[in-house]
């Protein structure tokens, strides 16, 4: 299982641990657990969240390392012969959701999936990226963390960005409501590559960049006083959070289909969340702003 991406995702938790705690002022609750051999999926992992905290409402970054023997149907869209094949996969996963509604959400997520198909040599492919999902827009925050992006893939290839760029564009969006997420990111998939150093170059690069693209956004924007009418939105856009994890994303399907630790998996979720009926932003609006100006997609690390 390639020890030396084990060992990596838990150094990367870790430390993004250290960094969010000291944000936070609040530790994370370290919640361990292991999946015996003999049930429908093996292995071990590290549980982290913090709810109720100074800066985060609720947070989360989960390491998990787990085996099992039938790779549900989520994990083979372009890769259908190797349905149902023994399967091991281990990776990071956050996603922290701040109280201050000028604080965006964000998620990130590396991952490894190895494969064993009958009579074949293994496969092995990597996944990952990271979004950001702000209530309330502001371009500098936009730039900042699609520039970190860029700046971190550009080392490895200039042709990354703009590839993993759009990628993330397409995944993070709202089918049945014709509408992204947020403002993205990068985002990959199924990703070999020219063997297993690039892929595992393009994790470290994807997650040695986060804490640079996001913690200077939080420092800007945690202390902006806000009110009923901004923590309303924000839990209208939490709304389309939910709608997201649980109808279009893979990674929550995979971990349910593969008979997943379900805290780990509904991590994601924000605590306080709301739905209105056919809700539509004030014209001029901050909150109409955000459909405007900052949900269709623009290419961020081009603006000046």
């Amino acid at each position: 299982m390639h020890p030396q991406v084990h060992d990596y995702l838990l150094e990367l938790q870790s430390r993004i641990l250290a960094a969010l705690e000291q944000a936070d002022g609040h530790v994370f609750r370290r919640d361990a657990w292991t999946r015996p051999a003999g049930g429908r999926l093996e292995g071990e992992g590290l549980s982290s969240v913090l709810e109720e905290g100074a800066l985060f409402e609720r947070a989360g970054c989960n390491f998990s390392l787990v085996r099992g023997s039938n790779l549900p149907p989520s994990a083979t869209q372009a890769r259908p012969e190797l349905a149902g094949a023994p399967f091991s996969a281990m990776g990071v996963s956050l996603v922290l959701h701040p109280r201050n509604p000028y604080v965006p959400t964000v998620h990130l997520n590396v991952r490894l999936l190895s494969v064993q198909p009958p009579g074949r040599q293994p496969l092995s492919w990597f996944g990952g990226g990271m979004d950001l999902t702000p209530y309330y827009g502001f371009e500098e925050d936009a730039v900042h963390f699609h520039r970190s992006c860029r700046q971190a893939l550009d080392a490895l290839d200039p042709a990354y960005y703009p590839r993993f760029k759009a990628w993330c564009d397409e995944y993070f969006f709202l089918k049945h409501r014709n509408e992204a997420r947020g403002i993205g990111g990068i985002f990959f998939d199924d990703f070999q590559g020219s063997g297993f150093a690039e892929g595992f170059a393009l994790m470290r690069a994807t997650g040695d960049a986060f804490l640079g693209a996001y913690l200077p956004i939080v420092q800007r924007r945690r202390t902006q006083g806000y009110g009923e009418r901004e923590r309303a939105f924000q839990a209208l856009r939490r709304g389309r959070y939910v709608e997201f994890n649980l109808v279009w994303d893979r990674g929550t399907l995979f971990g349910l289909q593969s008979g997943g630790r379900t805290e780990s998996i509904l991590m994601s979720m924000p605590p306080q969340v709301a739905w209105r009926y056919d809700w539509q932003p004030e014209p001029g609006s901050a909150e109409a702003a955000l459909y405007e100006r900052f949900l269709p997609v623009r290419d961020w690390a081009a603006e000046p």
